[in-house]
């Protein structure tokens, strides 16, 4: 399976990975802001507790998501996906089997005060964000 790597859409993969972010910027910083405060039990004035450098914080999330932009394309290359209709059904088993269903799994833990709030808000970026990977990514195979 390894063996695709050669075989990668590097430039897919790349505008992949510039696409997903921007789809995050304006998923958490706009469309759900406010909400994600609540689902996380905090307000806007309120730092977080436990806070952590903000190297990690900031980084951390883009390190994610170009690992799972990297993954979805060894994938996408192994099984070899080249319609858009099989990468929107590749995005969508990815999306919801794997990034959703960790996102509920994660946020069910004593530190979220509302996980099931916390998921709703989550997950329908990290489904998107894998429909929008596959189909870049199969676009430029």
């Amino acid at each position: 399976m390894f063996s695709v790597l050669p075989d990668l859409s590097w430039t897919g993969f790349a505008l992949a990975t510039v696409a997903s972010i921007a789809l995050a910027g304006l998923w958490f910083a706009v469309v759900i802001a406010k909400p994600y405060l609540v689902a996380l039990g905090r307000t806007a004035d309120e730092p977080p507790a436990g806070q952590v450098h903000p190297l990690v914080t900031n980084a951390g999330p883009l390190v994610c998501l170009v690992l799972v932009t990297f993954t979805s394309a060894v994938l996408l290359e192994a099984l070899g996906v080249t319609t858009v209709a099989d990468a929107v059904t590749f995005g969508l088993v990815v999306g919801v089997g794997y990034l959703a269903a960790m996102t509920f799994q994660i946020a069910i833990n004593p530190s979220f005060p509302r996980p099931l709030m916390y998921g709703l808000l989550n997950a329908p970026f990290f489904i998107a964000s894998s429909v929008l990977s596959a189909v870049i990514i199969t676009a430029f195979a």
